[in-house]
């Protein structure tokens, strides 16, 4: 019974956390639909879908970080929180990307304009430096123990490797990612959103530790803005450009060379 009500506590916290978390992604889902039903002007249409994805990606992120940081009894939960809010992700937020490099990937492919591209990107910015002061004016509400305004304005880096190594996980996180986005199109979009959550829960299992395992500018912006302040150029090749060197690697890959490599091994069977 003491172990029980020692536990309670921090059971009353996880949860006014996930009720928080799901608060945001019911709100954000009214503002979807309003938006859908009030704008008619496709770019302002595609703006605000695209801020508002941001933003319930940050917001639940930054709780879902401060879950993971408590050493809950069982190691498996906060990658069970991850799997789960990623299937909520999916299944919310469709037809948007929350993440600047899906974006590129999107216009580099020629699926997309440059003038809708940078629409996109601001919203995404925007979607995300807001998401992190909202995160910390309810933080100073206090609602839980570990709910503290100063704590989402300080930097915690979370890179525990050299720069280079660094680089090469956010590259590596954000090729596969990405391929296995590009290459999941055809696939049913309930089973697509499975295979895409249990992906996102593997890389952050595998780089979470190191990296954080990231792979998304705009959320790597909005968990470590301070961090962008005190040592820009290291989070800025780690979490801007290594993502993009990514897809740029996963383009060139897909795009150029194994076609190339197709076509020379069918020229040389024929000969």
């Amino acid at each position: 019974m003491t172990a029980l009500q020692g536990l309670w506590p921090e059971m009353q916290d996880t949860c006014t956390s996930l009720g928080l978390m799901l608060s945001i992604v019911l709100f954000t889902g009214l503002a979807r639909v309003v938006t859908r039903q009030q704008l008619n002007r496709p770019m302002a249409h595609a703006f605000v879908l695209e801020f508002l994805a941001t933003f319930q990606l940050c917001f639940c992120t930054h709780e879902l970080q401060l879950l993971s940081e408590q050493e809950p009894r069982h190691p498996t939960w906060p990658l069970t929180l991850i799997y789960f809010f990623s299937l909520v992700h999916g299944l919310t937020l469709v037809g948007t990307s929350s993440n600047p490099c899906g974006v590129m990937m999107q216009m580099m492919l020629g699926g997309m304009s440059a003038e809708i591209g940078g629409m996109r990107l601001l919203a995404q910015l925007m979607g995300a430096l807001c998401s992190r002061y909202c995160v910390g004016a309810l933080w100073s509400l206090e609602l839980t123990k570990y709910h503290v305004r100063d704590r989402s304005f300080a930097c915690r880096n979370p890179i525990q490797v050299d720069l280079p190594k660094a680089v090469i996980i956010e590259a590596i996180c954000s090729f596969i990612f990405h391929s296995a986005l590009l290459h999941f199109q055809e696939v049913r979009t309930q089973l697509r959103i499975h295979l895409l959550s249990a992906l996102i829960t593997f890389l952050v299992y595998a780089g979470g530790s190191l990296t954080g395992a990231v792979f998304n500018p705009a959320l790597a912006l909005s968990l470590h803005f301070k961090c962008f302040d005190e040592a820009f150029l290291q989070f800025f090749i780690v979490y801007w450009l290594a993502p993009s060197l990514g897809i740029l690697l996963m383009i060139l890959m897909f795009s150029f060379f194994l076609p190339w490599l197709h076509n020379n091994n069918t020229i040389n069977k024929k000969e």
